[in-house]
């Protein structure tokens, strides 16, 4: 895989309002995230510390979004109550020319480098649609394990969680071990 194949993290700011409003009009990503107003104007200028969202480049280009919770410490309770040391991800490739290229993979496997890092986090939980059985393979070939059927505000999701037993278990396969794959912080 060439170098510009390499998938970076960057904080996602103000700067990427325009962006995420063009990406969250994707086919892509609203047949993944429907009903949900991001509120980038608002959200793009805080940065709580249950929260890290970023923008994942290929070559420069941004391709896609990542935001990694607290869902135990999340304002709007979205997972309701949960036990703590856990993380919540979110992640979209917004655009469609860079689909089906592995790059989703990578992003994933940064976010679970970032949720894992903290030695106290003992599981990632990811919540696609019920209807997107593509994600749910996505999720499953990462080592996730499905929990359970949830209505989480307007949508019908499927619960997903990989634990670190898990995650560390899998080796490469779920961790980024590869060269084409870095944050931002790591460069």
């Amino acid at each position: 895989m060439p170098p510009s194949s390499t998938v970076t993290l960057r904080p996602a700011t103000l700067v990427d309002l325009a962006l995420l409003r063009r990406w969250d009009e994707a086919p892509q990503v609203i047949a993944s995230d429907p009903h949900d107003d991001w509120g980038w104007e608002t959200e793009l200028q805080r940065s709580p510390p249950w929260r890290e969202q970023w923008i994942a480049e290929v070559g420069g280009v941004p391709i896609g979004f990542i935001q990694i919770i607290d869902p135990a410490q999340e304002a709007s309770h979205y997972w309701g109550t949960v036990p703590a040391n856990l993380r919540a991800v979110d992640i979209w490739i917004g655009e469609a020319a860079y689909l089906g290229q592995g790059h989703g993979t990578r992003m994933m496997q940064l976010a679970l480098q970032r949720c894992f890092a903290a030695p106290q986090v003992t599981a990632v939980l990811i919540d696609p649609l019920a209807s997107n059985t593509a994600s749910h393979r996505f999720y499953e070939r990462l080592g996730f394990k499905y929990v359970e059927r949830r209505q989480l505000g307007l949508d019908e999701c499927l619960i997903y969680q990989l634990s670190r037993t898990d995650w560390e278990t899998a080796g490469q396969d779920a961790q980024p071990g590869g060269p084409h794959a870095t944050a931002a912080s790591d460069v």
